[in-house]
């Protein structure tokens, strides 16, 4: 996808942009509470932003939850993007920059609804299925290889 450019966001300058295309995603489709989705760990965190035709469609936060560990969340592709496989190349460069950054193991908690996706990413699940946000979850982990 040659029209597709994925970077590091800037966050004082596309923090906005961020938030646009979580509002659209979580709050508006899913019906997620701001207090939930906006949860005060956005600025310690590096965003991702995708681009389409140099619009902004797609999302993704990385966390570091110790020097070994990250978690990536809030991966959102707006719906009159999705189907092109951007979800798919945002989470690939979410990895390259974690395996450059020499973080060993991701976490994340995928919606039920897109575990398969994560899967063939390389996510295995861990435990059970448990409810975050009003949506159902699965805690799944990769570890990354130099």
């Amino acid at each position: 996808m040659d029209n597709l450019v994925i970077k590091i966001a800037n966050f004082s300058l596309d923090f906005p942009t961020i938030q646009q295309i979580r509002y659209l995603v979580f709050q508006i489709e899913q019906g997620v509470s701001a207090a939930l989705e906006f949860d005060g760990k956005d600025e310690a965190a590096t965003h991702l932003l995708a681009y389409l035709d140099e619009q902004p469609v797609g999302t993704a936060r990385i966390r570091l939850l110790d020097s070994q560990t990250a978690k990536v969340e809030r991966v959102a592709v707006l719906k009159a993007a999705r189907g092109a496989g951007i979800g798919k190349c945002i989470m690939i460069e979410a990895l390259a920059v974690l395996s450059k950054a020499n973080v060993s193991a991701v976490q994340i908690h995928a919606q039920e609804s897109v575990r398969d996706f994560y899967q063939r990413l390389g996510f295995e699940p861990e435990g059970e299925v448990f409810v975050e946000a009003g949506i159902p979850h699965v805690k799944m982990n990769k570890l990354l290889t130099s």
